[in-house]
């Protein structure tokens, strides 16, 4: 079990943000998790850390929104985030963790600055579309297996539909607790579940129910407005840091 108070001091708010994204609320602030992690120990050993306790707070979630989803939406993009697991596994020893930062930060920066640059909020909203679901499913299963940053391309397909706060988020929690139960199998293959991470898992596995639900009633009591100004924001900031870490470990 890893000891060092400088680990705890950063991974608490890690785990503490993750689960309030992925109550809905803050959205690709989630992805912060293992970036911050990292800072303190290799982005491989934060990856295998957080995977379980992801994995608790899908359960959560689960229950939380239980009926609220998309299926139109979860129909294209399953799928496709599968063949992005599968890609993200066979391709593991070839791909580096700061490539694929520096491609989904780029992604989601434009698209958030978009957002923030050209509001156009009369525009009529698009629905459903198995061309860019297939291709951002596959890329959120992508990333989402290097380094726990499916959010980012997720965003980009999800929110120019801009669906009510809880169907937005019951949806997501569906994508994603799909998507971190297949990674186990990987996961597990690739040496990720030591006995040391998962002993350092049990200590901060109570964060994840707390930190869940939190996320779940603020998403449940925002108004959509602010709700979407936010997760857009959160995406924005999370794609900068994205882009500064790759290109910190590239140049």
């Amino acid at each position: 079990m890893i000891t060092e108070p400088a680990f705890y001091a950063v991974a608490v708010p890690a785990v503490i943000l993750t689960g309030l994204a992925k109550g809905g609320f803050l959205g690709a602030l989630g992805g912060f998790s293992v970036p911050l992690i990292s800072l303190v120990i290799s982005p491989i050993e934060a990856a295998g850390i957080m995977l379980p306790i992801l994995i608790a707070m899908d359960m959560v979630g689960l229950a939380a929104y239980r009926g609220e989803y998309d299926r139109k939406n979860l129909v294209i993009l399953l799928p496709a985030a599968l063949a992005g697991i599968a890609i993200g596994w066979a391709t593991a020893a070839y791909v580096t963790e700061a490539h694929v930062r520096l491609i989904v930060g780029l992604v989601g920066f434009v698209f958030a600055a978009r957002y923030w640059l050209q509001r156009a909020p009369h525009a009529p909203l698009p629905g459903p579309d198995r061309l860019k679901g297939m291709f951002w499913g596959t890329v959120a299963g992508f990333t989402s297996f290097v380094s726990h940053t499916g959010a980012p391309p997720f965003q980009v397909y999800m929110l120019p539909q801009r669906l009510p706060n809880a169907l937005y988020a019951g949806t997501g929690v569906i994508f994603f607790a799909t998507v971190n139960m297949v990674k186990v199998i990987p996961y597990a293959a690739l040496g990720q579940f030591s006995a040391a991470n998962l002993s350092t898992v049990a200590v901060l596995m109570p964060l994840a129910p707390i930190a869940m639900l939190a996320g779940v009633w603020l998403t449940r009591r925002v108004p959509q407005g602010p709700f979407y100004a936010v997760l857009h924001a959160g995406l924005l900031i999370v794609s900068a840091k994205l882009i500064y870490d790759a290109l910190g470990t590239l140049l």
